[in-house]
């Protein structure tokens, strides 16, 4: 199973193109952008000055790696291959690997598009360093998990509903520009702006990550162990939900629509 979750995970990384190093530069290249077009955004509107004492690169680093790995894993996981699928006619081949084989080649791209940029700013712009770099490791591999976990939910309910949850998934890729808190500082946030992102585990995610990251920031309003939480209870009800989808989902519903 470990053998075949590893040709699957090599199988899903070389989808976005027929050599894999292209298609994990092209990862990286899309990382870049994105972080380019945010340190643009933010020296224009003159929002540098908000941010967190330190270094303004780790700052949008925090923010912007946690959201897309967050997000492509949710997307990754949603696209993964269900029980109708055509890989599935393969005997070895079962939705538990296809589930596995997606988080983990998303996993893979982001790390090395992670280390890729890290490489880039502490040669090239100038040195960083990190408050504390295992737990900002471990907010990184938990916005992954969330998003393993958001994913999850959405494949399991998609064959019931496909528009529907086509739909629910872009309101949710598009909250999180705004919710997931990449462009903000919790602490100096008002209450009440607080109450409308708390639900939010990936907003959690982020401003604990910057509290790991930044000798002089303590977050106040987030922890960690809500997504935590979060994440477990929904891989618990997303594998139920998409056991029960495997065991009455059909082809034909598909066709029929």
């Amino acid at each position: 199973m470990l053998e075949l979750s590893f040709v699957a995970a090599a199988r899903k990384v070389r989808q976005s193109h027929r050599n894999a190093i292209w298609a994990i530069m092209l990862s990286v290249l899309q990382s870049v952008l994105f972080i380019a077009a945010f340190y643009f955004m933010f020296s224009l509107i003159g929002a540098r000055a908000a941010a967190i004492r330190g270094d303004f690169m780790l700052y949008l680093l925090t923010g912007i790696f946690a959201y897309l790995t967050h997000i492509k894993a949710v997307q990754q996981i949603m696209g993964a291959e269900g029980a109708t699928s055509a890989m599935m006619q393969h005997a070895p081949m079962n939705t538990l690997v296809a589930i596995i084989s997606s988080a983990l080649s998303i996993l893979y791209t982001q790390t090395v598009s992670l280390l890729v940029v890290l490489l880039m700013i502490h040669t090239v712009i100038n040195p960083i360093t990190f408050h504390a770099w295992p737990g900002a490791l471990l907010m990184y591999l938990l916005a992954w998990a969330t998003g393993c976990a958001v994913g999850l939910l959405l494949m399991a309910a998609k064959p019931w509903l496909p528009d529907v949850v086509t739909i629910l998934q872009l309101i949710y890729v598009r909250a999180n520009m705004i919710a997931s808190g990449k462009m903000f500082v919790a602490n100096m946030m008002p209450g009440m702006m607080i109450d409308m992102f708390d639900w939010n585990p990936l907003f959690h995610v982020i401003d604990q990550a910057r509290g790991f990251t930044f000798v002089n920031y303590f977050p106040h309003h987030t922890n960690w162990e809500y997504p935590l939480y979060f994440t477990l209870i929904a891989l618990l009800i997303g594998f139920m939900g998409e056991a029960y989808t495997r065991k009455h989902v059909s082809a034909s519903w598909g066709a029929g629509r």
